[in-house]
């Protein structure tokens, strides 16, 4: 199997940040199962998140850079837990190539080297995490 070597599945490396987060995540989904819109895990990871005491911002703004200038278009990311883990949550049936990708995008707008996927519209709980 072929792995960009950009990228790294939660397999691979541990670590305790994203270990953290994705401990409140399965919390948040254990208690609401699947099926809520993405808004209602959002505020759910929100509580979670401040219950444990993991620091995070919420709804952060990330800038998108082309050729050294700011583009008036940028990302706006779930949440940015202890000040560099990039956090997108989703609420759909699976993970694809395409919210992987956003993913990888949100790393690369926020300069940040540590991003996490997590989606709650499955049965169990779905996560990627990312190195870039």
């Amino acid at each position: 199997m072929f792995m960009d070597p950009q990228i790294s599945q939660i397999a691979q490396i541990k670590d305790p940040k994203t270990y953290a987060i994705i401990g409140a995540a399965m919390e948040v989904h254990r208690e609401l199962g699947c099926g809520f819109l993405e808004a209602v895990y959002q505020e759910a990871m929100a509580v979670e998140l401040a219950h444990r005491e993991i620091p995070f911002q919420r709804e952060v703004d990330l800038p998108v850079f082309y050729k050294g200038g700011k583009l008036h278009t940028g990302y706006r990311v779930d949440f940015l837990c202890y000040g560099d883990v990039v956090t997108e949550l989703k609420a759909l049936a699976g993970i694809t190539g395409v919210e992987e990708a956003i993913s990888i995008n949100y790393l690369k707008a926020s300069k940040q080297h540590t991003g996490l996927l997590l989606n709650f519209g499955a049965p169990s709980l779905q996560f990627r995490r990312f190195v870039f």
